[in-house]
Order: structure tokens, then sequence, then C-alpha cells
């Protein structure tokens, strides 16, 4: 009884293998990306350096490679997630405690608006961008990957929203407390823990948003770090193998720092827990 059969022994051989090969194929180019770093003649291929050296990050870490790229990424994403986040609560709160004929058509809408391809978007874009004279602007651009990053997160921060008790507005009707009172001292803080992963969410996905800033913005010094990392590949198929290494180390570091700490800041739905059992 407690032997396995073959058929579940060689399907669990099969499963082991297949996620073998899938981690294979994420470990090999982060193997890649520290090994490439550290080797002033690093090449496509994974090799021991002859020696180790940290020149390819002197070389990347100056104002113009790296720091103002990495800013101005840091701007966007971050402009983006915080607009998002607040526009998505405004926009969830009356989705998820009214129930109005008209929620179910918007939610597919909301769906809807996440399937459009970014690129069939760009031009009519573009024309409303010259027109309003918003092309080159941090601003423009912050606003327009917010309005992209919008619809899932509406979608997302419902979902969050859902799982809070009415109850707990309920009691703070009952004391006086307005609508608007109790969205931001009942509902918002015991809801941190989703309103972070949606944060996290639209944060990476406009850290590595290229195509949007490569449209919208021209000059070198507003560029973000996603559309930078251009001046690595030089003319006639040359790349700085090295720098790009080190360099893409260097754009990770600020999207793992900032799932680190809202992980620890923020983590957890103790709260929620507790005003619930309270």
């Amino acid at each position: 009884m407690g032997m396995t059969s073959p058929s579940r022994r060689s399907l669990r051989a099969v499963s082991n293998g297949v996620l073998l090969l899938i981690g294979a194929a994420f470990a090999l180019p982060l193997v890649w990306l520290v090994l490439a770093s550290v080797d002033e003649r690093a090449t496509l291929s994974i090799k021991l350096p002859d020696a180790v050296s940290l020149q390819n990050f002197v070389d990347v870490m100056t104002p113009e490679k790296a720091f103002v790229p990495l800013l101005n990424s840091l701007v966007l994403s971050g402009g983006c997630a915080l607009i998002t986040v607040v526009v998505a609560v405004l926009a969830a709160y009356p989705l998820s405690r009214y129930r109005m004929r008209i929620n179910k058509p918007f939610l597919y809408g909301v769906l809807f608006g996440t399937c459009l391809p970014i690129t069939a978007m760009m031009v009519p874009v573009y024309s409303l961008f010259v027109a309003f004279n918003l092309i080159d602007s941090m601003g423009g651009t912050i606003l327009f990957l917010a309005a992209t990053s919008l619809p899932m997160a509406i979608y997302m921060t419902k979902s969050f929203m859902d799982s809070v008790p009415i109850s707990l507005e309920e009691a703070a009707w009952m004391d006086g407390a307005s609508m608007m009172t109790t969205l931001t001292r009942v509902v918002v803080p015991l809801m941190r823990p989703g309103l972070a992963v949606v944060f996290i969410f639209v944060f990476i996905g406009a850290w590595g948003n290229f195509f949007v800033p490569f449209v919208l913005l021209l000059s070198p010094d507003k560029l973000p770090a996603a559309v930078s990392i251009f001046a690595f590949f030089g003319q006639y198929g040359t790349v700085a193998y090295g720098q790009l290494a080190a360099f893409s180390l260097l754009y990770s570091v600020p999207v793992i720092t900032l799932y680190v700490f809202i992980s620890r800041v923020l983590g957890g739905s103790s709260a929620l827990a507790g005003a619930v059992k309270g």
C-alpha cells in the first residue's frame, strides 16, 4: 500500500525533469550575469573569468550611464504606481460596496482594457501628446503609464477590498463617520498588504516598460534605465557584455529592495484578522 506505482513514479520523474529544465532556463542567465559582470573580457558564453575585476561596475556607475537613468526610472515608476493605487482605490470602492447594474459591464470593460496591445494605441496617443505639447514630458509619460496600468489595478484592488467586511464601515457610520472617512481610516489601513501587492505589480510593470518612454521621451537626460540600456549596444553588432551585465545587476537592485521593504513593513493580514475578531 505504501509503495508508489510505476506509473506514478514515472510521472513524478517526468515532472521533476520538466521543473529542472525550467529552473535551468531561469538560472543560467542569472549565472551569466554574475560571471560576466566581474569579467573584463566577457562574452555571451558562460565561463569563469580569468581574473575577477570590478572594472565593469566602475565604468557603469557614472551619472550618464547609471545614476540619472535609474533616477528617471524611479520617478516614472514611483509616480505611476502612486497615482494608479490612489485612483484604483477610489474606483474600486463603489464597485465593491454598491450593487449596481453597471458594475459587471464596467468590470468587463476594465478587463477588456487590459487586453489592448500598447503598440496599437501608441499612434493615436503620440498624436494626442503632440497636440497637447506633452512630448518629452515626464509628467505626461507618468500619467499615460498610470492610465495603462489602471485596468488591472482596479480589478485587483476590488478583489482585495471585497475581503474587508462592510460591518466595520457600518460601525463607523453609526458613529457619524463619512464615506470618505471610512475609506481612508478603516478600509485602506486594513487592506495595506493588498495595496502593497498592487503597488509592486504596477511599479515593476512601469520599471520594465521600454516602448512607452522610448516613444514619448526624447531628451537623453530624461530616458529611464530600460531605454538607456541601448548605450551598451554599439554599431555593427558589438556589445559591451561586461558593462551590460553590471548595469543589469544594478538595474534589478531597486525592485528587489522595494519588494523586500514592502513585504517586511506591510506584509501580513494580522490587522484585518484582529479587526474582525474585535
